[in-house]
């Protein structure tokens, strides 16, 4: 039985998280980094869809803050779905990261049951740590073509293939397999994050830092868990906390 399994996008979510014990949610550039980086901040963060209209209702219904875009965030201590946002934060406790992709698919499976996490090549050999031997569903969340279409993001195709390589030992599908063998052979991740679509893209439009967070690979030990809502920091026994 195939114990890690991996696929793209929302309707890749759908497909594979039926039976599944752990979703893990891959989005490097950015929302998964950037809710990692808020977690290990102390910051509980709910997912939102990109552009709903009730992302604003909720930042207010819930006493939050609302990440904006990152063109739009010029005042002195707004944030976005900029991770270099998060860390030059103060005071925030509370956060609404809405994002096209990683943050919609969380916000989709928020409501099924399943224990969904945010994995980011900062956090994916802790993340490997927690989820220990149940069975997982890997989804890498990809990027937008102008017309709405799934862009398969490579950065996130690394992102999956460092949690699976973590997870080495377990009985893998191809597809899962093969995002760990590429992973595996980037050579240089930080020049291959800087060269990829989705990285010279940030890049530029002047967020050249978050690809440089993003590819802190190891860096954090916090894995964010989906608790009654909330991305919240996972405790002992597959909880949040």
């Amino acid at each position: 039985m195939e114990r890690i399994r991996f696929e793209w996008g929302p309707a890749g979510a759908a497909a594979i998280a039926p039976g599944a014990e752990v979703v893990a949610v891959v989005d490097v550039l950015s929302f998964t980094t950037t809710l990692t980086v808020a977690v290990e901040r102390g910051i509980r963060v709910l997912p939102s869809r990109w552009g709903d209209a009730q992302a604003a209702e909720l930042a207010r219904r819930h006493g939050a803050t609302l990440a904006v875009g990152r063109s739009r965030a010029t005042q002195p201590g707004q944030v976005s779905l900029s991770p270099a946002s998060i860390l030059r934060s103060e005071g925030i406790e509370r956060l609404v990261l809405p994002s096209p992709n990683g943050s919609a698919i969380a916000a989709g499976l928020a409501s099924t049951g399943v224990t969904v996490i945010g994995v980011s090549l900062r956090n994916a050999a802790a993340a490997a740590v927690w989820v220990g031997g149940r069975t997982v569903a890997v989804v890498a969340a990809g990027e937008r073509w102008p017309d709405g279409t799934l862009r398969p993001a490579v950065e996130d195709l690394w992102g999956a293939g460092a949690f699976v390589s973590a997870l080495r030992d377990r009985q893998c599908s191809v597809e899962a397999r093969s995002a760990l063998v590429a992973y595996e052979n980037v050579g240089d991740l930080d020049l291959a994050l800087r060269g990829c679509v989705s990285g010279r893209e940030l890049i530029d439009q002047g967020f050249g830092g978050d690809v440089a967070v993003a590819g802190e690979v190891g860096a954090s030990a916090v894995v964010p868990v989906l608790a009654d809502g909330w991305f919240v920091a996972a405790g002992p026994g597959g909880q949040g906390r």
